[in-house]
């Protein structure tokens, strides 16, 4: 047993008896949308910092808490923050909650986070389902001795994003009449945001999108064999695309924007993923 897996097992076993639910679908809520949370039926709420040796979120807006509940009848369960690499955590820390979703029972992995539009037929305001990622500006959460339980040594990336259950995200905002862009998305460490030149060179490189999380996770959860999908909200245009500054601010003004049709896109998707 590696030092990492033994670490995953002690947060599990310190919070096993406080999970009253075996949720099906994991959710991970990005800046400004972590507001869905709470209207879900919700059964308990458990703080990170109540999780021994578990790393706790820094970053303004986030509640920093799992919350167990059901999307209509379906189990679910959510965090409502993140943990990022520009925190200061090592990779190990930053998906260690997804790794422990997945102990909890969680087989679907969704992911949702603002990010900033490369694409220039995108708005301020649009959501992006990720089809396809690029992570290579950060380091591989599975650096290291391999944890042989959670998964193998050399993990296949060819589909990431699960295509039924994109299909699925398609369908659902189609019949909601919600604009869902598709493409790929790049994560940087941040948490300055891009340069100018940085923003072309993500464009030159496919991206569509830029953040500063999603990537990393999404790796964890495919080496451990998860099924995933993703959205993201296009919290604003990115560095040099328009002349305006970019703020944190910003993003969470525009994910309050979007937020009814963001919680209608993923209550309708999760039911049909069930």
């Amino acid at each position: 047993m590696t030092a990492a897996y033994e670490r995953l097992r002690n947060c599990y076993e310190s919070i096993q008896e406080r999970i009253l639910i075996r949720p099906k679908i994991a959710l991970v809520l990005g800046s400004g949308l972590g507001d869905y949370a709470d209207s879900i039926q919700i059964e308990s709420t458990l703080d990170y910092h109540e999780i021994k040796g578990f790393p706790v979120s820094t970053v303004s807006g986030h509640k920093g808490r799992f919350v167990f509940g059901y999307v209509e009848k379906i189990p679910v369960v959510i965090m409502q923050g993140r943990v990022h690499y520009y925190e200061g955590y090592p990779m190990e820390d930053v998906v260690l909650p997804i790794r422990l979703m997945k102990m909890m029972g969680a087989e679907i992995l969704f992911l949702t986070n603002a990010a900033g539009g490369v694409n220039y037929n995108f708005h301020a305001g649009d959501f992006m389902m990720i089809t396809d990622q690029i992570s290579s500006f950060v380091p591989s959460p599975l650096l290291g001795q391999n944890i042989e339980e959670l998964g193998e040594r050399f993990p296949d990336m060819s589909h990431i994003y699960d295509e039924d259950l994109s299909q699925i995200l398609r369908e659902a905002s189609h019949d909601l009449g919600i604009l869902l862009q598709e493409g790929t998305y790049l994560q940087l460490t941040g948490p300055n945001f891009e340069s100018p030149h940085e923003v072309r060179m993500c464009r030159v490189l496919g991206a569509d999108a830029v953040g500063m999380s999603t990537a990393c996770e999404a790796v964890a959860a495919n080496h451990m064999k998860m099924r995933i999908c993703g959205i993201s909200c296009i919290s604003n245009m990115a560095c040099g695309m328009s002349d305006q500054p970019l703020t944190h601010s910003e993003v969470k003004e525009t994910a309050d924007q979007v937020a009814p049709k963001f919680k209608k896109l993923i209550t309708e998707a999760i039911i049909r993923m069930a």
